[in-house]
């Protein structure tokens, strides 16, 4: 301790500067946490971005098993099978599934 006391009184204004800086940091990760609609928002964006995901690998395989379908529906009809046989239903199938996959899709994007 100094004999006029300036020392203490420094470290007492430092101290209350970085109690103040603390404060107002507290006050605005509670005020984030106050926001509940920005909370909320995004909550929904990050969904979004789950459901669209999950969306385009659903389209791709799809795409793929009916690539593979049409591939081996040429190959039993230039054997000469015709549409005769599981390969048409799997088709048939596959675009099935694909449309429903397209209808959730833009259900979900009406919502």
């Amino acid at each position: 301790m100094t004999g006029n006391g300036t020392g203490d009184t420094e470290a007492l204004r430092e101290e209350i500067r970085r109690t103040r800086v603390e404060l107002g940091e507290t006050m605005e990760a509670l005020a984030a946490k106050a926001d509940v609609k920005a909370r909320l928002r995004s909550s929904a964006e990050q969904a979004k971005g789950r459901m669209r995901k999950q969306a385009a690998q659903t389209v791709a395989r799809v795409r793929e098993q009916a690539t593979q379908s049409a591939g081996a529906a040429r190959e039993a009809s230039s054997a000469g099978a015709g549409l005769r046989g599981p390969v048409p239903w799997a088709a048939v199938a596959a675009g099935a599934v694909a449309t429903m996959i397209v209808l959730l899709i833009v259900r979900g994007r009406r919502r």
